[in-house]
Protein backbone atom coordinates (compact mmCIF):
# COMPACT_ATOMS: atom_id res chain seq x y z
CA UNK A 1 0.00 0.00 0.00
CA UNK A 2 1.90 3.31 -0.77
CA UNK A 3 1.70 6.24 1.46
CA UNK A 4 -0.86 8.08 -0.50
CA UNK A 5 -3.46 5.19 -1.30
CA UNK A 6 -6.62 5.12 0.94
CA UNK A 7 -6.72 1.39 1.27
CA UNK A 8 -4.86 -1.41 0.62
CA UNK A 9 -7.09 -2.22 -2.57
CA UNK A 10 -6.83 -1.48 -5.69
CA UNK A 11 -9.48 0.41 -6.43
CA UNK A 12 -8.47 4.13 -7.70
CA UNK A 13 -10.81 6.97 -7.66
CA UNK A 14 -13.24 7.88 -10.82
CA UNK A 15 -11.20 10.22 -12.85
CA UNK A 16 -12.66 12.85 -13.15
CA UNK A 17 -15.23 12.56 -10.61
CA UNK A 18 -18.47 13.74 -11.35
CA UNK A 19 -19.07 17.61 -10.78
CA UNK A 20 -21.13 17.18 -7.38
CA UNK A 21 -18.28 15.36 -6.15
CA UNK A 22 -15.69 17.32 -6.91
CA UNK A 23 -17.72 20.12 -5.90
CA UNK A 24 -18.30 18.15 -2.28
CA UNK A 25 -14.61 17.40 -1.97
CA UNK A 26 -13.57 20.78 -2.51
CA UNK A 27 -15.81 21.90 0.38
CA UNK A 28 -14.15 19.23 2.62
CA UNK A 29 -10.82 20.50 1.35
CA UNK A 30 -12.29 23.94 2.49
CA UNK A 31 -13.65 23.06 5.76
CA UNK A 32 -11.24 20.26 6.93
CA UNK A 33 -8.23 20.94 5.00
CA UNK A 34 -8.14 17.53 4.12
CA UNK A 35 -10.67 14.83 1.80
CA UNK A 36 -10.96 12.26 4.05
CA UNK A 37 -9.60 8.87 2.88
CA UNK A 38 -12.95 7.17 3.72
CA UNK A 39 -14.23 9.50 1.43
CA UNK A 40 -11.47 8.40 -1.36
CA UNK A 41 -11.92 5.19 -0.76
CA UNK A 42 -15.56 4.95 -1.80
CA UNK A 43 -14.83 7.32 -4.42
CA UNK A 44 -14.13 4.55 -6.75
CA UNK A 45 -18.35 3.63 -7.18
CA UNK A 46 -19.82 6.84 -7.01
CA UNK A 47 -22.92 5.18 -6.38
CA UNK A 48 -21.23 3.74 -3.06
CA UNK A 49 -19.87 6.99 -2.11
CA UNK A 50 -23.27 8.99 -2.22
CA UNK A 51 -24.67 5.98 -0.44
CA UNK A 52 -22.51 6.34 1.90
CA UNK A 53 -21.96 9.85 2.46
CA UNK A 54 -26.02 10.32 2.93
CA UNK A 55 -25.92 7.85 5.68
CA UNK A 56 -23.28 9.23 7.40
CA UNK A 57 -24.43 12.53 6.32
CA UNK A 58 -27.86 11.87 8.05
CA UNK A 59 -27.00 10.21 11.14
CA UNK A 60 -24.10 11.91 11.99
CA UNK A 61 -25.51 15.89 11.10
CA UNK A 62 -29.38 15.01 10.61
CA UNK A 63 -31.91 16.17 13.25
CA UNK A 64 -31.45 14.20 16.69
CA UNK A 65 -31.82 15.09 20.17
CA UNK A 66 -28.23 13.51 20.32
CA UNK A 67 -25.88 16.03 19.64
CA UNK A 68 -22.81 15.93 17.54
CA UNK A 69 -20.40 15.01 20.42
CA UNK A 70 -22.60 12.77 22.03
CA UNK A 71 -22.77 10.75 18.46
CA UNK A 72 -19.33 11.10 17.61
CA UNK A 73 -18.47 9.58 20.94
CA UNK A 74 -20.55 6.61 20.05
CA UNK A 75 -18.64 5.99 17.11
CA UNK A 76 -15.30 5.85 18.86
CA UNK A 77 -16.49 3.80 21.99
CA UNK A 78 -17.68 1.25 19.05
CA UNK A 79 -14.85 1.48 17.49
CA UNK A 80 -12.70 0.91 20.33
CA UNK A 81 -14.07 -2.46 20.53
CA UNK A 82 -13.95 -3.33 17.13
CA UNK A 83 -10.05 -1.97 16.96
CA UNK A 84 -10.68 0.48 13.81
CA UNK A 85 -7.42 2.36 13.31
CA UNK A 86 -9.39 4.37 10.69
CA UNK A 87 -12.63 5.60 12.29
CA UNK A 88 -10.42 5.52 16.06
CA UNK A 89 -8.14 8.28 14.85
CA UNK A 90 -10.54 10.26 12.57
CA UNK A 91 -13.28 10.05 15.56
CA UNK A 92 -11.02 10.56 18.62
CA UNK A 93 -10.07 13.75 16.89
CA UNK A 94 -13.48 14.69 16.17
CA UNK A 95 -14.38 13.98 20.11
CA UNK A 96 -11.36 15.77 21.35
CA UNK A 97 -12.26 18.91 18.65
CA UNK A 98 -15.87 19.14 19.53
CA UNK A 99 -15.23 18.70 23.59
CA UNK A 100 -12.44 20.82 24.07
CA UNK A 101 -11.01 18.01 26.08
CA UNK A 102 -8.35 15.89 24.11
CA UNK A 103 -7.96 13.68 27.78
CA UNK A 104 -11.53 12.67 26.92
CA UNK A 105 -10.91 12.04 23.11
CA UNK A 106 -7.72 9.77 24.39
CA UNK A 107 -9.38 7.94 27.21
CA UNK A 108 -12.91 7.03 24.79
CA UNK A 109 -10.29 5.77 22.60
CA UNK A 110 -8.46 3.80 25.28
CA UNK A 111 -10.95 2.75 28.11
CA UNK A 112 -14.64 4.70 28.02
CA UNK A 113 -14.98 3.28 31.77
CA UNK A 114 -12.35 5.22 32.96
CA UNK A 115 -13.88 8.36 31.70
CA UNK A 116 -15.15 11.03 33.90
CA UNK A 117 -18.66 10.81 31.89
CA UNK A 118 -21.94 12.24 33.68
CA UNK A 119 -24.65 8.94 34.03
CA UNK A 120 -26.67 10.09 30.92
CA UNK A 121 -23.61 9.67 28.52
CA UNK A 122 -22.38 6.24 30.43
CA UNK A 123 -25.85 4.97 30.07
CA UNK A 124 -25.52 5.64 26.16
CA UNK A 125 -22.18 4.29 25.35
CA UNK A 126 -22.69 0.91 27.97
CA UNK A 127 -25.45 0.13 25.18
CA UNK A 128 -23.89 1.00 21.91
CA UNK A 129 -21.13 -1.24 23.32
CA UNK A 130 -23.54 -3.84 24.84
CA UNK A 131 -24.97 -3.59 21.33
CA UNK A 132 -21.32 -4.16 19.74
CA UNK A 133 -20.17 -6.87 21.55
CA UNK A 134 -23.47 -8.95 21.99
CA UNK A 135 -26.43 -7.51 20.09
CA UNK A 136 -28.31 -10.81 20.62
CA UNK A 137 -28.43 -9.78 24.54
CA UNK A 138 -29.88 -6.22 24.22
CA UNK A 139 -33.54 -6.79 25.95
CA UNK A 140 -36.16 -4.25 27.10
CA UNK A 141 -34.09 -3.63 30.40
CA UNK A 142 -31.60 -1.97 28.57
CA UNK A 143 -33.88 0.33 26.90
CA UNK A 144 -35.72 0.61 29.82
CA UNK A 145 -32.55 1.98 31.30
CA UNK A 146 -31.72 4.21 28.37
CA UNK A 147 -35.44 5.94 29.35
CA UNK A 148 -34.18 5.98 33.01
CA UNK A 149 -31.42 7.72 31.83
CA UNK A 150 -33.64 10.62 30.37
CA UNK A 151 -33.34 9.42 26.68
CA UNK A 152 -36.49 9.08 24.37
CA UNK A 153 -37.82 5.94 22.33
CA UNK A 154 -36.54 8.46 19.07
CA UNK A 155 -33.33 8.62 20.75
CA UNK A 156 -32.75 4.77 21.48
CA UNK A 157 -33.15 4.27 17.90
CA UNK A 158 -30.68 7.07 16.71
CA UNK A 159 -27.96 5.98 19.46
CA UNK A 160 -28.43 1.94 17.81
CA UNK A 161 -28.73 3.47 14.46
CA UNK A 162 -25.00 5.21 15.37
CA UNK A 163 -23.77 1.88 16.99
CA UNK A 164 -25.19 -0.11 13.88
CA UNK A 165 -23.00 2.19 11.26
CA UNK A 166 -20.10 2.32 12.96
CA UNK A 167 -19.84 -1.24 13.22
CA UNK A 168 -20.35 -1.41 9.58
CA UNK A 169 -17.81 1.24 8.90
CA UNK A 170 -15.47 -0.64 11.36
CA UNK A 171 -15.47 -3.62 9.29
CA UNK A 172 -14.80 -2.52 5.86
CA UNK A 173 -12.16 -0.10 6.98
CA UNK A 174 -10.52 -3.04 8.92
CA UNK A 175 -10.82 -5.76 5.76
CA UNK A 176 -9.53 -2.95 3.58
CA UNK A 177 -6.51 -1.73 5.63
CA UNK A 178 -8.04 2.13 5.04
CA UNK A 179 -5.58 4.28 6.64
CA UNK A 180 -6.63 7.73 8.75
CA UNK A 181 -5.20 10.90 6.88
CA UNK A 182 -1.79 11.90 8.41
CA UNK A 183 -3.39 15.20 9.73
CA UNK A 184 -5.68 13.42 12.15
CA UNK A 185 -3.34 12.60 14.41
CA UNK A 186 -2.36 15.62 15.68
CA UNK A 187 -5.78 17.59 16.02
CA UNK A 188 -6.93 19.57 18.96
CA UNK A 189 -4.68 17.86 20.71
Amino acid sequence: MSDDAPTALDLPMVDPLPEATQKYFDICTDKLGIIPNVLQAYAFDIDKLNSFTAMYNDLMLGQSNLSKLEREMIAVVVSAVNRCFYCLTAHGAAVRELSGDPILGETLVMNYRVADLDPKTRTMLDFAVKLTEAPEIIEEDDREALRGAGFSDRDIWDIASVAAFFNMTNRVASASDMRPNKGYHAQSR
